[in-house]
């Protein structure tokens, strides 16, 4: 029986390992923290196509796995309703996508506190080594660990995340603390405010241990803003003691007059309805957003997928789709041609090809913020120099199979899964 190591316990591990287990490979799964994750991310979309998949690892998928907003509704500065649309895409949280994903794979095999320093091959297999000196041997390494990969590190060492040119700020609070008139006003729907420079969205997602009950919910919201990269994102990551902890800084040491400049700013940019949600919030944090482009996803026998492969721009809701659309790739062509350089040249050149169409789509979507800090005004294009709102509506909220030049991948892919 084949065995496989997946470095990276999160949704895009978990997607690999639970498909590699039901097409009957041995898995085992190396997470670096030492707790159980399910506490972690916020809220996230789905696609139709990422829920069949958890359908076929067989997890259960019913009205419990996210919140199905009535509208997309656009504010202008204002406050007032500039466009208003349907909003097909059901939406989710991290934690709830987890837990399912987690409960559904054995629990013996997947191990906390595992942090990958290197790996080598040999004519019999792949053995990972780990900071706490022990190793793991098999016939397959898979990395999942993020957008921070060791494994890509090792295949790929000139790979690294480029910044865009901006930041999300991002909250989550309970359904219980919005005012009652707010509540009405907003809850039921995605919000979104894309005022020239910026965007805004909000949404309600599942609450504390995935509660989609009315009254224990919890709403979402991320503010893309630019940021500068030498001055101002170095300035955001510098904590009190004055040291900067590079493009990431946990959010507990986040200065706190940083925190109030931000929601100053809110008020000033934001219509009135997105500045309270971000005073409602008692703990905001933000992550800088960057693109990550992977040239191959395949060295001998070891590979990356989901973010250690690709990062696209948030704004097409994709990053957990297309970490289980990798994963059901991978799963397939080993399926049909077992363990074979045709398998993972087959999952290499499909995958490759559809990371590379969701970051252009990505980049498209994004490029009015990602202009504001990073090119002069004079260079700008009327796409980066002027932010449509409809068209960001549109565009960003789009499901994956209203997407022609990805769903025809796709749907490619699952009508010849070995081909």
């Amino acid at each position: 029986m084949p065995h496989a190591l997946v470095i990276g316990g999160s949704l895009g591990g978990l997607f690999a390992a639970n498909l590699l287990h039901s097409i009957g490979w041995t898995v085992e799964v190396f997470e670096r923290v030492g707790d159980d994750l399910a506490s972690r991310g916020a809220g996230i979309g789905t696609h139709e196509e990422m829920l069949d998949i958890m359908h076929r690892i067989g997890i259960t998928v019913d009205a419990s796995i996210g919140v199905h907003p009535l509208s997309r509704t656009c504010l202008n500065t204002s406050g007032q309703t500039h466009h208003k649309m349907p909003r097909p895409r059901i939406l989710s949280s991290w934690g709830r996508l987890y837990r399912a994903l987690k409960d559904a794979f054995p629990e013996k095999n997947y191990h906390f506190n595992k942090t990958l320093l290197s790996f080598s091959e040999d004519p019999d297999g792949v053995t990972a080594y780990f900071a706490d000196q022990s190793q793991a041997h098999g016939d397959l390494l898979i990395g999942a660990d993020g957008i921070r990969s060791s494994v890509r590190a090792q295949i790929m060492p000139d790979v690294k995340p480029q910044y865009a040119g901006y930041i999300a700020w991002r909250g989550l609070i309970p359904e219980s603390s919005l005012p009652t008139a707010l509540h009405a006003e907003i809850f039921a729907h995605n919000m979104v405010c894309y005022p020239d420079g910026d965007a805004m969205t909000m949404y309600a997602v599942p609450g504390p241990n995935n509660d989609v009950r009315e009254g224990h919910r919890a709403y979402n919201w991320v503010w893309y803003h630019p940021v500068e990269e030498s001055r101002g994102l170095a300035d955001l990551c510098t904590d009190q003691s004055a040291h900067c902890h590079g493009t990431a800084i946990p959010p507990a040491l986040i200065r706190p007059e940083l925190i109030q400049t931000m929601r100053a700013n809110a008020h000033r940019l934001l219509a009135p309805q997105c500045a309270q949600i971000i005073d409602l919030t008692p703990d905001p944090f933000f992550q800088a957003i960057f693109d990550l482009s992977s040239p191959q996803l395949v060295q001998g026998r070891a590979l990356v997928l989901g973010d250690a492969a690709f990062v696209a721009r948030p704004h097409v809701g994709m990053g957990v789709t297309k970490a289980a659309l990798d994963a059901e790739c991978l799963a397939d062509a080993l399926k049909h041609h077992g363990l074979t350089d045709t398998a993972l040249a087959l999952f290499n050149r499909r995958q490759v090809l559809f990371g590379n169409r969701v970051i252009a789509r990505a980049r498209h979507v994004g490029a009015h913020l990602g202009a504001q800090a990073t090119k002069a005004p004079e260079t700008w294009t009327e796409e980066e120099r002027h932010q449509d709102p409809v068209r960001m509506m549109i565009e960003s909220g789009t499901r994956l199979r209203d997407v022609p030049q990805l769903i025809e991948l796709v749907l490619e892919n699952r009508r010849a899964p070995g081909g």
